[in-house]
């Protein structure tokens, strides 16, 4: 076979076009582990949460889900490892939120007032649960009707 000077410059440039599409796309994406201490969530619904997923607070990634399963009294127990130097409030709020109608779930946490400071693993009670479409589209059916009788 012949070689062509030409296909071999092309394809030469595909590969370093490759390279630096990874190199790039990994510089964006945090595939490394959070260096920080481990909290606890109790939430009703898990809601689709998976290990894996960010912690954020106003936007912001501040941890990382790494485990999920149930207690012993039927409740979503959600593990988490906050980045060092951010110091919770003990009266924090976690709720499971969503990126739009196909992303995924993540924790958002609201900072609360307290001056006592959540320790490492310490449990953060103060939750909103995870509701579905369905039951949002139910409660406004519910509301809907309710003054029709």
């Amino acid at each position: 076979m012949k070689r062509r000077p030409l296909e071999t410059v092309l394809g030469f440039a595909v590969l370093v076009v490759a390279v630096g599409f990874i190199a790039v796309a990994s510089s964006k994406i945090e595939v490394k582990a959070i260096e920080g201490y481990p909290i606890n969530i109790i939430f009703q619904q898990a809601g689709g949460l998976e290990n894996g997923s960010d912690v954020r607070i106003s936007g912001i990634k501040v941890g990382t889900v790494t485990d999920r399963y149930l207690d012993e009294d039927f409740n979503a127990r959600v593990k988490a490892v906050i980045k060092s130097g951010i110091d919770l409030p003990e009266d924090t709020l976690a709720e499971i939120m969503g990126d739009g109608l196909m992303g995924g779930k993540f924790v958002n946490l609201v900072p609360g007032k307290s001056r006592k400071m959540l320790k490492e693993n310490a449990v953060i009670t103060k939750v909103k649960d995870f509701k579905t479409l369905e039951d949002s589209v139910s409660e406004i059916i519910f509301l809907a009707t309710k003054d029709s009788k």
